[in-house]
């Protein structure tokens, strides 16, 4: 008997049958990953346990409190992930997703808890890079993983096979966490931005560590005098609602040699901001800030520098008019 295929087949069959063979090849390979990196993932949970909480606890090395900041909830964490290795292992996919999505609670407060366990680091410094490593491991690294594989499962499993369902509901839940541990990197990389800056300016009149600020950007750049005497460079801090001027301090000062007096802090909300054309002979750039009540011009001799600084100002300032806009409606 011939299998060859008839004459009047419809060509359509063939290409949807191979449509879905590589689907199916699509979806064995991701599979196959995705069991491969969650077994060396939850090695990493094996060496955790063992080194940063088993030890440690058995030298007392750290405080009971200092080590639960630390490692909280990484031991349900572990069994939990050992679990979803399994099911994996035995491929199923949407029932180990799906049960491991009804846990995601304990890493949210576990990413949550990760600024609290950075502070309680700087008690034991010889620990701190290591732990700090295995925080962005362990769980940045972690759940950008689980979005990858799961899109790639999702997108590759037909709408009646029964894991489909599961796996959709698992890519939404899981993509969620993800954003919450980048949206908390963020937060803490602007903090450290703005204690950074609070350390370079004398004194602690000016305040830079405010809620809801943002840092943008800094350098120097020369404000022009009105009467046309000569342009005198300043350091400039462009944040999410303000714009500070600042001179530094004299270099042989005992205390603030290395530091910077602000002069003047410029608020957004009232702020616009125009490019002057015809000063610098194609050489840099002047911009215009006009404030309720002050008008501010800045030059640099660097062209591509003074219209980052335009589109900077430009985005901030419009940020802050549209949260105006959003809470006056």
């Amino acid at each position: 008997m011939s299998f060859a295929s008839s004459p009047f087949t419809p060509m359509g069959i063939h290409s949807i049958q191979e449509q879905r063979d590589c689907w199916e090849r699509k979806r064995s390979r991701t599979a196959r990953e995705l069991v491969q990196s969650e077994q060396s993932y939850c090695k990493q949970l094996d060496l955790v346990v063992t080194y940063f909480v088993e030890i440690l606890k058995a030298k007392g090395t750290l405080r009971q409190d200092i080590r639960e900041s630390i490692f909280s909830s990484i031991k349900s964490i572990h069994l939990i992930n050992q679990t979803l290795l399994t099911h994996l292992e035995l491929g199923r996919f949407g029932v180990g997703f799906e049960e491991f999505c009804t846990h995601l609670q304990l890493y949210n407060t576990y990413v949550d808890n990760i600024q609290t366990a950075k502070k309680a680091l700087m008690v034991r410094c010889i620990y701190r890079n290591v732990a700090l490593s295995l925080c962005r491991v362990l769980f940045i690294c972690c759940f950008f993983r689980y979005k990858h594989f799961l899109r790639d499962l999702t997108e590759n499993t037909g709408p009646d096979n029964p894991e489909f369902q599961q796996l959709s509901k698992a890519v939404k839940a899981i993509s969620e966490v993800a954003q919450r541990i980048q949206d908390n990197a963020r937060s803490h990389e602007n903090h450290l931005q703005l204690r950074r800056v609070q350390k370079q300016l004398k004194g602690r009149k000016t305040r830079i560590l405010t809620p809801g600020r943002w840092y943008i950007r800094e350098g120097w750049l020369k404000t022009v005098p009105p009467k046309g005497t000569e342009a005198k460079p300043k350091m400039f801090y462009l944040f999410s609602d303000i714009l500070l001027q600042a001179k530094p301090c004299s270099p042989i000062h005992p205390i603030n040699g290395d530091k910077f007096a602000c002069q003047r802090i410029y608020p957004l909300k009232e702020c616009t901001v125009d490019k002057v054309f015809g000063h610098t002979k194609s050489q840099g750039g002047l911009i215009s800030l006009t404030f309720a009540r002050a008008k501010l011009l800045l030059m640099s001799d660097d062209q591509v520098d003074i219209n980052d600084w335009f589109r900077s100002l430009c985005l901030a300032i419009g940020q802050v008019v549209k949260l105006k806009h959003q809470h006056s409606s």
